[in-house]
């Protein structure tokens, strides 16, 4: 047990500068008080003491404003940064050296007890803040959710999901490791994919307009004018390009 709560001061410390020592990670923070009183939840949950483990979640979650429902399954040296309203549901699971940052839910979208309902991180991954994460289904191990994004089906592991619904900006797993924290989500130079293809339709249009100007020049040059034509507003890729980015 003292190995298991080294570890958990350790992690936090090692992925939030503002933790300074021991000391203060032990009195304050919520996330790591949340998880202590869920180890006691999840004990008398699986020993069939299961109001005990529902009364011992209300209390963490009165404490705390962190709700881990005793029947989860989480691992080990996962960090509940600011924590402020995170739930997590019966039937989600958490990896080891995950990262759950405030808002975060673990939800369910079935009414059908004794299925899986709520969503599984595997290792590494983080999870941003406000994020919602639905379904019975799988977040890939590394993978990382956008601050408020919205994810109703599988991450890939090594995948960045934004937006609401949720789209996978990344898949690279290995590029992902390199990386392997990324406060609330965010991965380094992470475009929108959205904005990539607007990008390349500004570009591509602007290559267009020059072609067709070149045309029309040619066209003048040999004496066909082509009514119609001139006057057009001409299209401005860096206006535009600064509008998606």
């Amino acid at each position: 047990m003292f190995t298991q709560l080294r570890d958990d001061i350790r992690s936090i410390i090692e992925r939030d500068p503002a933790a300074r020592n021991t000391w203060e990670v032990l009195t304050c923070y919520p996330g790591f008080h949340a998880i202590m009183l869920y180890r006691c939840s999840h004990w008398c949950w699986t020993h069939h003491m299961r109001w005990l483990g529902r009364f011992i979640s209300y209390l963490a979650r009165i404490f705390t404003g962190i709700e881990l429902h005793p029947g989860a399954t989480i691992g080990r040296r996962v960090f509940i940064d600011h924590g402020f309203g995170v739930v997590v549901g019966e039937t989600a699971e958490i990896g080891d050296d995950c990262t759950i940052y405030q808002g975060v839910t673990l939800g369910g979208t079935s009414l059908s007890k004794g299925e899986k309902r709520h969503p599984t991180l595997e290792r590494g991954v983080i999870v941003g803040a406000g994020a919602k994460v639905l379904g019975g289904f799988t977040v890939g191990e590394y993978a990382k959710v956008g601050s408020n994004a919205v994810v109703v089906k599988e991450v890939p592991a090594g995948a960045t999901a934004v937006g609401n619904p949720a789209r996978i900006i990344e898949k690279d797993a290995k590029k992902s490791r390199d990386h392997l924290f990324s406060a609330y989500g965010v991965i380094p130079n992470g475009d929108d994919p959205v904005s990539k293809a607007l990008l390349a339709l500004i570009d591509n249009a602007a290559i267009q307009e020059q072609q067709i100007s070149k045309i029309l020049a040619t066209l003048k040059s040999a004496g066909i004018v082509c009514e119609g034509c001139s006057g057009l507003d001409k299209l401005d890729p860096e206006q535009l390009n600064k509008l998606v980015s």
